[in-house]
């Protein structure tokens, strides 16, 4: 646990590469706490070059499925073994409605967070799901 607030995790190693799952409930230290669990984790996976990017684009998809949506919200990382120079980053939520890209303006005060993961990552994209929706982005890990 870390601050007050609760969350659960989930961690598998198998044939498919590592990966990690949080469930976070719809609740605002939430950002804050899956940062935290972000970097710990890419920490232990020795792959500090992708921390501060990869804590930034969750910090930001968490807030908008906290400002969209109610309900958990999901974060996994994903390092697929058949593809060791990419981080998978996914962040679910139950509202089933697909977010877009939006041109925000310099005086906006919000509307930047996926202009920002669109610029920061790889590539990046949404899918629905059973329930609701996951948004996801990959970084270039450097070898």
């Amino acid at each position: 646990m870390v601050g007050s607030l609760s969350w659960e995790v989930i961690g598998v190693l198998d044939t498919e590469g590592d990966r990690v799952e949080w469930t976070f409930p719809a609740d605002p230290t939430a950002v804050r706490t899956a940062r935290s669990v972000v970097r710990r984790q890419l920490h232990g996976w020795a792959l500090d070059s992708v921390s501060d990017t990869t804590a930034l684009l969750v910090s930001e998809l968490v807030t908008n499925a906290l400002r969209h949506a109610t309900g958990p919200i999901g974060v996994r990382l994903v390092r697929p073994a058949d593809l060791p120079d990419v981080l998978l980053v996914e962040v679910s939520d139950p509202l089933p409605d697909l977010p877009r890209e939006r041109d925000a303006h310099p005086e906006d005060e919000s509307g930047r967070g996926l202009q920002l993961v669109a610029s920061s990552s790889r590539r990046w994209g949404t899918r629905p799901g059973e329930s609701g929706k996951t948004v996801w982005f990959e970084l270039a890990v450097p070898g």
